[in-house]
C-alpha cells in the first residue's frame, strides 16, 4: 500500500516519439496508465488499467513497453519489499518510509540531500540526475501494543 503524494510522469509519449519509437495504441495505453495514475503501479496493475483503455492490450506488450521505458531511462523499477516491480519516474528524487512488518509505504517529499548530492558530485566528478531514499522500520500501527 502506498501512502503520500504521487507525482505523475509527464510527456512519456513525446519522449518515446522523440527517441524514434512508434506510438502504437497498446503503448499509448500503458503510457496513459502511468501518466494518469502516477507511480508505483506494477505490471499487473498497469495491464488491468491499460485494458480498460485498450481491451486487446497483452501482458507481453506491457512488459515490453516498460522494458523500453526503463532502457530509455524514462522510468525505473522499484521493489519496496515486494516480489513484483513497481515503476517510478527516472528523474528527480524519490523517498519512502517502508514498514518491514506490514509493508506499508509512506512516500514523502521533503528531502535535504541536495547538499550531500552536490558534495558527492564534486568529490567524484559525477553528474547526479536522480536518487532514491528509503528508510525501513516499523510504522505507527505496527509499533502499537497488541
Amino acid at each position: 500500500m502506498v501512502v503520500g503524494i504521487m507525482s505523475a510522469m509527464v510527456n512519456l509519449a513525446q519522449q518515446l516519439k522523440t527517441a524514434g519509437y512508434k506510438l502504437t495504441r497498446p503503448r499509448l495505453a500503458v503510457i496513459k496508465v502511468l501518466e494518469t495514475y502516477g507511480e508505483h503501479f506494477n505490471h499487473h496493475q498497469i495491464l488491468a488499467e491499460g485494458q480498460k483503455i485498450y481491451p486487446s492490450l497483452s501482458r507481453a506488450t506491457v512488459y515490453r513497453t516498460l522494458e523500453l521505458l526503463v532502457t530509455l531511462n524514462l522510468v525505473r523499477p522499484l521493489y519496496l519489499n515486494e516480489p513484483s516491480q513497481r515503476f517510478i519516474s527516472a528523474s528527480g528524487g524519490h523517498h519512502h518510509l517502508v514498514c518491514t512488518n506490514c509493508d506499508r509505504v509512506i512516500e514523502f517529499e521533503q528531502c535535504d540531500v541536495d547538499a550531500l548530492a552536490h558534495e558527492l558530485a564534486q568529490k567524484y566528478n559525477f553528474q547526479i540526475q536522480s536518487h532514491l531514499l528509503e528508510f525501513q522500520g516499523l510504522c505507527q500501527t505496527c509499533r502499537l501494543p497488541a
